[in-house]
């Protein structure tokens, strides 16, 4: 796929040669050079700081050689519109770069506090995460003690300790697989777009998440389409995604009086090359007049939140293809993604 400013500059170039032709041509009361603060204009939206350095010098020079290479009109009138010219070409171009300037800075800003915000995220999962090392690490230790004790047997339980062994190295994978997951979270990597099953991911996040939701007495139903196809998309950055809409699920139910909270989780296939996760909630619900603010970035009805989970989902969902919605609905909250599938060769 061909650049932005690969296209661009030529084209700039070939405005500037026009310019050039015509203020070279036309009177020294025409001040065509001018026109070089729309070729400006343009270059600061499409092209480098150092580019648009580069064009507004040559603007500057074409402008004095054109003024030189003129012979109709008085001179004096063109030596004038030649320093009026000079002066916008400089004028434009010191507003172009510091606004190019300011947009940059705001977009860095607005990287840095999505990467926070990452970080938010993944500090507010940090109680279910160490409850589910804790487990394989547990798991480990009495499965090699059960090992130690059908091995020391006279004669030795061959068959049980051989079970024993495999259960660690299940739950050694299973203790990787977290700490893996962490790290790719904290890292906040760009988007890595593999294959992979959306329902095993989904599961994966629930396992994480089962020390809130036991501690709750929340209801969890899980309803998986067995014949989805795979997904195409950064594993780990959907994963932070159904991470972040449990956890908004859990906490809202958790302000219900009776306790009764339930929370369901579906997949299932949606258009041809498209693959749906739908989670809803039996909280609150959604106010109408907030709906439209939800993914709006440091807008939040939480106290004490920062406002940027959403906003973080959506940049995640829209990067890998797919799309993300609040549907309207009669009893608490539902959220809805889909995500590209893998294509079938």
């Amino acid at each position: 796929m061909i650049s932005r400013p690969v296209v661009v500059l030529p084209v700039l170039v070939l405005l500037m040669a026009v310019i050039f032709a015509a203020d070279t041509v036309t009177d020294y009361a025409i001040a065509a050079a001018v026109f070089y603060t729309s070729v400006l204009l343009i270059a600061t939206q499409f092209l480098s700081i150092r580019a648009v350095v580069v064009l507004a010098a040559a603007s500057v020079f074409l402008t004095i050689l054109s003024f030189y290479l003129t012979r109709h009109g008085a001179y004096e009138v063109g030596l004038v519109n030649m320093a009026i010219s000079i002066v916008a070409i400089g004028g434009t171009t010191y507003l172009g770069l510091r606004l190019k300037s300011a947009e940059l800075s705001a977009h860095q800003s607005r990287e840095r506090l999505l990467r926070m915000a990452r970080l938010t995220t993944l500090g507010q999962l940090t109680t279910s995460i160490a409850h589910e090392v804790g487990q394989p690490l547990a798991a480990i230790s009495t499965s090699a003690g059960a090992c130690s004790r059908w091995l020391g047997q006279e004669p030795p339980n061959i068959e049980r300790a051989r079970a024993a062994l495999e259960r660690i190295v299940s739950d050694t994978s299973r203790a990787s697989d977290i700490l893996s997951r962490v790290r790719g979270l904290a890292r906040g990597e760009a988007p890595l777009r593999t294959g992979f099953d959306l329902n095993q991911a989904v599961r994966e996040i629930v396992e994480l998440s089962e020390g809130d939701i036991g501690r709750r007495g929340t209801e969890l139903t899980m309803s998986f389409s067995e014949n989805l196809a795979a997904a195409f998309a950064d594993r780990v950055q959907i994963q932070q995604v159904v991470g972040n809409l449990l956890l908004n699920a859990i906490e809202a139910i958790a302000i219900r009086p009776d306790g009764a909270g339930r929370i369901s989780l579906m997949t299932e296939q949606a258009e041809p090359g498209k693959i749906r996760f739908a989670i809803q909630d039996n909280g609150p619900g959604i106010p109408t007049n907030a709906r439209q603010h939800l993914f709006d970035a440091f807008w939040t009805t939480k106290s004490g939140g920062f406002g940027l989970g959403l906003t973080i989902s959506l940049q995640i969902i829209e990067s890998n293809g797919g799309h993300i919605w609040v549907p309207p609905t009669d009893d608490g909250a539902c959220f809805i993604f889909e995500i590209p599938a893998e294509a079938v060769e």
